[in-house]
């Protein structure tokens, strides 16, 4: 796909943004993640350099690691899951780690995040579908992993992330994202003081409207409608 093109579905689904939250009524910000995998060097460079996005989010460790220096002017976001054996690699180059599910994550997000000096800011995944293929962790265990997090003084919470089933049932999705919002809006009732519950990560090019106007979403994560399919034979990987 050709830059300008891209150019053109950013700002359209930036339209789109808008459109969702008037129709919810709200009148906050969403940020739109572009989700770049697979995608090339110069995509990230062209982004940067024109200001198009603000937020671009990678799935893979070794993408964002690889294109990082790219983007210097852009906020990092890892998007998908997470190896406790890979955390080393990108605490310091995210702006925000969406894939928290787990104690041991949290063990090693801490760790690194001591080493650096730094507060790693982080979202809880949450398997909304409770999907085997997805990651995320259990609605039931939230409060769980919540209370170990808090004993971890290098890592801020910001809120919860979800990978949505992909249901044609509308109804059934959209009961889906107000149940998220209401888990939400509960979490950060519990979280304790330090953390900052500003982010609800959700949708994507399929449900992303659906998800500001019935979920709440703060954030989107978006690849396909802005990039068009995936480039699986980049010269430059």
């Amino acid at each position: 796909m050709k830059f300008e093109q891209i150019r053109d579905n950013i700002s359209e689904c930036l339209s789109l943004i808008e459109d969702a939250k008037l129709k919810a009524g709200r009148s906050d910000k969403v940020t739109l993640i572009g989700a770049t995998k697979t995608q090339s060097k110069e995509l990230i460079e062209y982004i940067d350099a024109n200001g198009l996005l603000t937020d671009v989010g990678e799935n893979r460790v070794q993408e964002l690691v690889e294109k990082f220096e790219f983007g210097k002017n852009l906020k990092w976001h890892l998007i998908g899951q997470l190896q406790t054996n890979k955390v080393k690699y990108i605490i310091d180059k995210t702006a925000l780690i969406h894939s928290l599910d787990r104690q041991s994550l949290a063990d090693e997000i801490d760790k690194q995040a001591l080493k650096h000096n730094l507060i790693a800011d982080c979202l809880i995944e949450v398997n909304m579908g409770n999907e085997i293929s997805k990651g995320g962790i259990e609605i039931e265990n939230i409060y769980r992993l919540l209370e170990y997090v808090e004993q971890k003084k290098n890592i801020r919470l910001r809120g919860l992330m979800t990978v949505m089933p992909n249901l044609q049932d509308k109804i059934a999705l959209k009961k889906l994202y107000a149940d998220f919002n209401k888990l939400y809006r509960e979490f950060a009732g519990k979280a304790s003081a330090r953390h900052k519950i500003d982010v609800l990560s959700c949708g994507m090019t399929n449900d992303y409207q659906m998800a500001i106007e019935y979920g709440g979403a703060t954030m989107v994560r978006l690849g396909r409608v802005l990039f068009g399919e995936r480039n699986y034979n980049l010269g430059d990987r």
